[in-house]
């Protein structure tokens, strides 16, 4: 098995679903480039969003996310996969990259890859189902060999982290920058990037920790009274690009093991791209013990409720360069 060598279908297939993780207004702001045992991952800095994202870190998130997606699919083909992080100093849109050698995919491995597959943004108000403590543990747990905590949040602290999101907003609307950034990368109809309109509600205030508003939103919402929603949010003990990257697959390894579990999942960092805002949650919710990455909203959505659409992403040829990594 170990002289087994990879194929480029292996490779391209492994890219055609690393790409359908979650990225911040569905920039995908990802390149990858292909060797002979090796996957190589670089930032898209042309689709970083400097008003929504200052410091970055969304992008960084969003391509962790991918590096995950990436893991769990060359796994589910027979390989595993290791990472070297920010191989050159010298190029810092290089993120990652992943060398792989001949394995056996785990019941596992073959789970999660299945919930690459279905996995959405459901910004919809869930059910009043609460979400069993055992299942929100097996969730939070998937952070750990990321080098991430994953902190539910109970119910008294969702006020603060409510009133943090809630702030955010309001600067936002007030935010001309960011604003024109929105226009342009949601409300969209039929493209292969950005925020469709069909896949976005309207917002809610009446909600403990209110959903990022999106231009034109179309998407019918649910008409449960209670919303069963819980949250977690993703810190890191170090706050650098290396954190932030593995911060992505945490969140990731959340959202598709909560989609595994049978819930619905969306994500949001709305409030962690103001660092006032940023040190708020890390005070109330994580009690100053790690900087806070992502918040992950995880909960249950009845089968009766209509599907959403699937969000388009860019064929698998716009994301892959031509040329071999060494």
């Amino acid at each position: 098995m170990t002289d087994r060598q990879p194929t480029a279908e292996v490779f391209e297939n492994a890219v055609a679903m690393a790409v359908r993780a979650p990225s911040v207004h569905n920039t995908q702001p990802w390149r990858w480039r292909l060797g002979e045992r090796s996957v190589d991952l670089f930032a898209d800095s042309e689709r970083r969003l400097p008003s929504t994202d200052p410091t970055g870190r969304a992008l960084l998130l969003s391509c962790g996310a991918a590096l995950h997606h990436l893991r769990v699919a060359l796994a589910v083909h027979g390989w595993s996969a290791e990472v070297d992080y920010l191989p050159n100093p010298v190029d810092h849109d290089h993120l990652a990259r992943v060398t792989v050698s001949a394995d056996s995919p785990s019941r596992d491995d073959i789970d999660l890859g299945a919930a690459i597959l279905h996995r959405q943004s459901d910004r919809r108000r869930y059910c009043d189902r609460r979400v069993p403590y055992g299942r929100l543990r097996q969730v939070a747990g998937r952070a750990v060999p990321f080098g991430a905590v994953a902190r539910v949040v109970p119910p008294p602290m969702r006020t603060p982290l409510g009133r943090v999101t809630r702030a955010a907003a309001g600067r936002h609307a007030q935010d001309h920058a960011y604003l024109a950034e929105l226009a342009e990368w949601s409300g969209r109809h039929g493209t292969a990037d950005g925020v469709p309109a069909a896949n976005t509600p309207r917002p809610r205030l009446d909600d403990d920790v209110p959903q990022r508003t999106f231009l034109e939103p179309e998407l019918a919402d649910t008409q449960f009274e209670n919303d069963g929603s819980e949250w977690l949010v993703v810190g890191t003990a170090a706050d650098d690009h290396r954190s932030a990257l593995r911060a992505g697959e945490a969140a990731s390894a959340l959202l598709l093991t909560a989609t595994s579990l049978g819930m619905a999942s969306c994500l949001q960092t709305e409030p962690l791209g103001m660092a006032e805002l940023r040190s708020a949650i890390r005070a109330d919710v994580l009690q100053d013990c790690a900087h806070p990455q992502a918040m992950v909203r995880v909960g249950f959505m009845p089968a009766s409720v209509a599907p959403l659409p699937f969000t388009p992403r860019r064929p698998v040829d716009e994301v892959i360069e031509a040329g071999i990594s060494a």
